[in-house]
């Protein structure tokens, strides 16, 4: 699905990505891991293109989308829920998920019907403004808007930061549901060591921007995650 190649990245003076590479399987969740300042977030903005390559590549789908923008790369199937969730809160929910299809690959007009069935709460929420949602409602918001866009590889970071346990609960449930039914192909960035493991297929493990540990996540065992994990 996507590929990346021997990437750096660069923060004024900071090296935040050393030489990256690793491959992101289709029909699976890749959780990103490790400690805070490792690079995870980083590493999100550069595959979706808000971030430049000092060097090394991208490759999704078999393609260089190295040089793309962001919108070329959403326009190719690529959807992004930053850490933060960057929702527009002065805007209704209903035109929040409208922006979402101003990207849609397939140039649909409508929201899909399954975005509600995923996120019930929002149909009964269309016409209040974002901003007075409460944060796991906000959450949701943010994933529906980013699937109006019908991505092919969904970036989801920190999905469940601060947000209520039902909630994180009905989002994992969403996780589980679209790589193992919709067979979508999900990057999650996660803190949380329970819902990585309850809900990701594979792991890939950051320290100092470089990949330290990577492999099938039942087979994640204590030692490395005291070694890379602990805080």
């Amino acid at each position: 699905m996507i590929r990346l190649e021997n990437i750096h990245q660069y923060y004024g003076q900071s090296h935040t990505l050393r030489g990256l590479s690793f491959e992101i399987s289709p029909s699976r969740c890749t959780c990103i891991m490790g400690r805070n300042g490792v690079g995870k977030t980083t590493l999100a903005k550069v595959i979706m293109g808000l971030l430049p390559l000092r060097e090394g590549a991208i490759y999704y789908e078999g393609s260089d989308i190295s040089k793309l923008g962001a919108d070329k790369r959403a326009g190719l199937g690529i959807g992004y829920v930053p850490q933060g969730r960057e929702i527009f809160p002065q805007l209704s929910v209903k035109e929040n998920l409208d922006i979402g299809l101003l990207g849609n690959r397939n140039k649909l007009r409508k929201v899909p019907e399954k975005i509600y069935e995923l996120f019930p709460v929002l149909k009964e929420m269309l016409k209040r403004k974002g901003g007075d949602l409460s944060g796991g409602q906000q959450q949701q918001l943010a994933i529906a808007r980013a699937l109006c866009l019908e991505p092919k590889l969904l970036i989801l970071d920190e999905p469940s930061e601060g947000i209520q346990p039902n909630i994180v609960q009905q989002i994992g449930g969403v996780i589980h549901y679209l790589t193992h039914e919709e067979k979508l192909t999900i990057m999650l960035i996660e803190q949380k060591l329970p819902f990585a493991r309850k809900y990701g297929d594979h792991f890939n493990i950051l320290e100092r921007g470089t990949l330290v540990a990577h492999g099938e996540m039942a087979d994640l065992n204590d030692t490395t995650v005291t070694q890379y994990l602990s805080v």
